[in-house]
C-alpha cells in the first residue's frame, strides 16, 4: 500500500498517464481510502484544466477569467 508521500510523488505521472499497471492499481487502491489524497488529485486536476486553458500571450483580464474558471468548475461540482 502506498503511504500519501509516495502517492504525491506519482500524482502528475498518475494523471498524464505515465504509470505501469502495478502503479496506477497502487494509485487507486490508495484514492479510494485517503479522502486527503483524493482532494490533492482533485485540486491538481483543476491546476492541469485551468493552465490548460491559458493563453499563451498576456491578457488583460486574468482575474475575471480566474474567477470564470473558478465559478464554472463549483457549477461543474455542485
Amino acid at each position: 500500500m502506498l503511504k500519501c508521500r509516495q502517492l504525491v510523488a506519482l500524482s502528475s505521472d498518475y494523471l498524464d498517464a505515465q504509470l505501469s499497471l502495478r502503479q496506477r492499481l497502487a494509485v487507486r487502491a490508495h484514492l479510494a481510502m485517503c479522502w486527503k489524497c483524493r482532494r490533492f488529485v482533485r485540486q491538481l486536476q483543476l491546476t492541469q484544466a485551468v493552465l490548460r486553458q491559458m493563453p499563451e500571450a498576456p491578457i488583460d483580464d486574468l482575474d475575471e477569467r480566474a474567477r470564470a474558471l473558478a465559478a464554472a468548475h463549483r457549477d461543474s461540482q455542485g
